[in-house]
């Protein structure tokens, strides 16, 4: 799946749930490009705190569009150690967006944050989250139970596991601050190749 196949990656049916935007778009995946499947993760972004500042997101306020979500979810494809994209349906930036862009500008940096903002990142292979995922809508609703907007017209997605906790061994996948996420999945290139040695 190249960057341009990666555009007409296209949800049927996008809604305000992004964890099931994700879902929808791994099982496109699965159907369409199925060898890419296992290069492909959803992941989760939270804390202990549920308060995780983001940037460049679509529902946030000010010039540079900050937002605190309680959790955030996006899709990403990593073909390659050197080459990762994200899909991001709720960020202004390009959709995809390439991995060190994306975590530049959505994530900026833990330091000058205090340490109940620090984000955390659970990362499920695209396959097991298509297996185990499990949404019953409840954070689209108002407190009285009725829609904030209509939910999508296919019934929810039901499993079992909390992919919002970040405490690691539990839940499916692995879990990474941001400095291990980035070291996970971004390989900066190498300068030196292709340069001759002097003797």
């Amino acid at each position: 799946m190249s960057t341009t196949d990666a555009n007409f990656m296209l949800f049927p049916n996008i809604n305000d749930c992004s964890e099931e935007n994700v879902w929808k778009l791994c099982e496109q995946v699965k159907k369409t490009y199925p060898s890419e499947l296992p290069k492909c993760y959803a992941v989760f972004v939270s804390n202990e705190r549920r308060t995780v500042p983001l940037w460049r997101q679509k529902a946030g306020r000010g010039d540079e569009k900050l937002v605190i979500w309680d959790y955030h979810v996006f899709f990403m494809h990593n073909p390659s150690p050197n080459r990762c994209l994200v899909f991001d349906l709720d960020t202004t930036l390009p959709f995809p967006t390439y991995f060190h862009k994306y975590v530049t500008e959505t994530f900026r940096s833990d330091y000058a944050l205090t340490p109940e903002h620090h984000r955390f990142f659970r990362v499920i292979p695209a396959e097991k989250y298509l297996a185990e995922f499990s949404s019953d809508r409840r954070h689209m609703r108002r407190p009285d139970g009725s829609w904030i907007k209509p939910p999508p017209s296919y019934p929810p997605i039901q499993t079992s596991d909390d992919f919002i906790c970040m405490k690691p061994g539990k839940g499916p996948g692995a879990v990474y601050d941001l400095l291990h996420f980035v070291q996970q999945f971004y390989k900066p290139p190498d300068r030196n190749i292709g340069t001759k040695t002097q003797n």
